[in-house]
């Protein structure tokens, strides 16, 4: 499969692919958000420029899935459910690194999501913290 990958800026072709891609996605894997946004509120977000880069992954020149930067250095990725078991992972993060050289990279993964915690572990990332959620209503 290697060399058949390529990372494209998004476009506003896109828009729909990324919708779809979001609402198919497992809960564990949500991280930013608890409810489906509207389409409306998506295109906003991605108009908002909410990330340093933000590409469209195509295997043979079908797309596949997304990859991001964040301006805080965090890669995500999503790929459509077909192409998830196919080791296509490291090779996707290591395009975007040669596109975006930085002095380091953070990924934030779930933590219910097990299975991908233990493959970037196995590439080489170290965990380095663990972060806690609570609703400021839930204080009072």
């Amino acid at each position: 499969m290697k060399n058949n990958i390529e990372i494209v800026l998004i476009k506003k072709i896109d828009y729909r692919f990324l919708y779809d891609l979001l609402k198919n996605r497992e809960p564990i894997e949500n991280i930013s958000h608890k409810k489906m946004p509207t389409y409306k509120q998506h295109i906003q977000f991605i108009k908002s420029k909410p990330y340093s880069r933000w590409y469209i992954i195509l295997y043979q020149k079908e797309k596949i899935g997304t990859i991001y930067l964040s301006k805080l250095d965090e890669i995500g990725v999503h790929l459509v459910e077909q192409f998830m078991g196919k080791k296509l992972y490291k090779e996707i993060v290591s395009k975007l690194m040669e596109k975006n050289p930085r002095k380091r990279y953070l990924v934030n993964v779930g933590i219910k999501n097990k299975k991908l915690s233990k493959l970037i572990e196995s590439y080489g990332f170290n965990k380095i913290q663990t972060t806690f959620e609570i609703n400021s209503k839930r204080l009072k």
